[in-house]
């Protein structure tokens, strides 16, 4: 059995297709209303609020699985670094009661700053931004607890399904960071992915996971825009940059696994 805590854009999908082939899913949203969008797909469904304190209905039995996958986003808040790293300790605190065996904890790669070069997971680098530190921060917390093993995905800019990159940027005047390259994925390569990881059981550690061809951003949005009907953004000519290219191989190898969509310019041909 398998327990999902977020079921949004990555994790109601991800819950679907898991059921599909075969596993026992449980899945947590804040709000009770979209109960039936779970229940929909063959999912058991949870209120589940992680605040500085874990809080729920029936919380016992949604830690019941021996695999978690923690899926939720850092909120906007002055406070994220500590406010994050509070709420892994309280979830922690629930899974050491728990059988949860195994803990897949999705993250992002904006844990690395800008270095103008390709970054890797076994690199010790200290992000730039808040949330890319209180993500960072979650991460160790998690990877150093003794009773669970904790897997890491960090994964590139989600786009697929409803999120069309053309509309991102659409209509945007002088929009700086025109030759840096991007480090996107597609969900149904996030999905692909973590049902690939389960049937391997390729626990521990950290993994990368964005496209392996990284396109300039002023290329690939102005496509993406023409493409999906949006107006083109329109890019500054300043070309002194910061980039990062997010390095994927390692879970390519690992698990040998090919992206579905490996490069962003023909994702949505």
């Amino acid at each position: 059995m398998v327990s999902i805590l977020g079921c949004g854009w990555l994790g109601l999908p991800l819950a679907k297709t898991l059921v599909d082939i075969g596993y026992q899913v449980n899945g947590s949203v804040r709000n009770e209303s979209k109960f039936s969008a779970l229940q929909a797909v063959g999912v058991h469904p949870f209120n589940v609020r992680l605040g500085l304190e874990i809080s729920g209905d029936d919380l016992p039995r949604f830690f019941s699985a021996s695999i978690l996958i923690i899926d939720f986003p850092p909120e906007r808040r002055d406070d994220i670094e500590s406010y994050l790293l509070m709420q892994v300790k309280s979830l922690v605190q629930m899974i050491d009661t728990s059988n949860i065996e195994q803990v897949i904890f999705i993250s992002s790669t904006s844990v690395y700053p800008d270095l103008n070069r390709e970054v890797f997971e076994d690199e010790n680098l200290a992000p730039e931004k808040s949330s890319g530190k209180a993500l960072k921060l979650a991460e160790d917390y998690l990877l150093s607890q003794p009773g669970f093993t904790t897997t890491v995905i960090r994964f590139g800019g989600l786009v697929g399904n409803d999120r069309k990159p053309g509309r991102f940027l659409a209509g945007r005047k002088n929009v700086p960071g025109a030759r840096t390259p991007i480090n996107i994925i597609h969900q149904d390569d996030c999905i692909a992915l973590i049902c690939e990881l389960l049937a391997q059981e390729a626990w521990g550690g950290i993994f990368n996971a964005a496209t392996d061809e990284h396109p300039e951003k002023a290329i690939f949005y102005q496509r993406m825009a023409i493409q999906q009907g949006f107006e083109r953004p329109e890019f500054s000519a300043e070309v002194s940059e910061s980039y990062k290219i997010v390095n994927s191989d390692k879970i390519k190898n690992r698990l040998n696994f090919r992206f579905k969509f490996p490069d962003p310019m023909q994702m949505f041909d």
